[in-house]
């Protein structure tokens, strides 16, 4: 069942002098590597680089002062190659990195080049002062299919849980980060299918069908937000009712929240939900209290917007062109952009 609380949305203009006073800021650029995943702790960037071909020069990299890429936490984890045997203390196919509370998670799908898992799904933490591994979560095998790609991951301190989507096999993965338990909801659900098998970007289709890929959590409020990547409806959920509800109860509280764009990446900052409109190259923004939606910034820096972190009031965000990537990327430049979030 599926519980429809559709509230009107307003699509409000945003001022030419209003769009002016946002300034872009460029944090770093790689040439012929396609990058995703964007996190910044402290003034560190880190950034993920996905196994989408056979060829990439890391999975997870820091970007430094000089705004550089080093392999993090070192090229040993970063030294995998399609055909060698998988283990526990080497990235496979990174396609998320989020820092929470000094600690770094990264997401290794272990589904390489969309060929299926070769190995259980893998989230990984390391400890940003030291840059050692203090945990891993890997997935049961109820947990995950054969097709999945868990996409991205938010972090729960407060209850002590994490919350991945998965983009290959329309679902949500929940892990108790104490246990280490991982459960499997809205499996096929229809809030976290695809909701169609294109999107239409510079006059041309771009086609594909990804399903629950954007998600992000509203901690004061303890709502789940999620999106299919190829889809319009913005789905929210009670963070309380993942975690102790049953399938059912899971079912039947999700939450019908408006109709946007299509997403990539979102992240909740400051009562703002913050997400791509991906066929018109912009970022949006919507304010969770009225649901009113305005566009914080469009035009010829924002080219895909995949990613986004926040930190000192500045919205960070990854270009990863991935309408524009075809089999050779070796001219593409891929960028990681910064704006100072003035308003809110």
């Amino acid at each position: 069942m599926l519980l429809v609380q559709c509230k009107r949305v307003t699509n409000k203009k945003v001022s030419t002098e209003e769009k002016m006073k946002v300034e872009i800021a460029q944090v770093a650029s790689i040439k012929g590597q396609q990058l995703t995943g964007v996190t910044v702790s402290n003034n560190r960037v880190f950034v993920n680089f996905p196994r989408w071909r056979k060829d990439i020069k890391f999975s997870v990299a820091e970007v430094d002062k000089n705004k550089n890429f080093t392999a993090y936490p070192n090229e040993q984890w970063n030294s995998w190659k399609v055909g060698q045997p998988v283990t526990d203390s080497i990235f496979v196919a990174v396609q998320s990195v989020v820092a929470s509370n000094d600690l770094l998670y990264v997401v290794d799908t272990r589904n390489p080049l969309f060929h299926g898992v070769i190995d259980e799904p893998i989230v990984y933490v390391f400890d940003l002062n030291t840059n050692q591994l203090v945990r891993t979560y890997k997935l049961s095998k109820e947990a995950f299919h054969k097709d999945s790609y868990i996409n991205d991951i938010r972090i729960d301190n407060q209850n002590d849980y994490a919350y991945c989507t998965d983009s290959g096999n329309s679902g949500l993965v929940i892990i108790n980060l104490k246990t280490g338990k991982a459960k499997r909801v809205l499996d096929e659900h229809a809030s976290t299918q695809s909701e169609q098998a294109f999107l239409t970007i510079n006059g041309k289709k771009w086609n594909n069908s990804v399903h629950s890929d954007g998600i992000a959590l509203d901690t004061k409020n303890g709502l789940l937000y999620y999106h299919a990547l190829t889809g319009y409806n913005l789905y929210a959920i009670p963070v309380e009712t993942l975690i102790n509800g049953s399938e059912e109860a899971i079912e039947n509280s999700v939450q019908l929240i408006a109709k946007t764009s299509a997403p990539d990446g979102m992240i909740v900052h400051n009562d703002m939900l913050y997400y791509a409109d991906l066929e018109h190259h912009k970022i949006m923004q919507m304010d969770l209290r009225t649901k009113v939606i305005s566009t914080l910034i469009e035009g010829d820096k924002v080219k895909w917007a995949d990613t986004f972190s926040v930190e000192d009031g500045f919205l960070f965000y990854t270009n990863s062109r991935i309408h524009e990537a075809g089999s050779d990327i070796s001219n593409l430049v891929f960028t990681v952009n910064k704006m100072k979030l003035t308003k809110y």
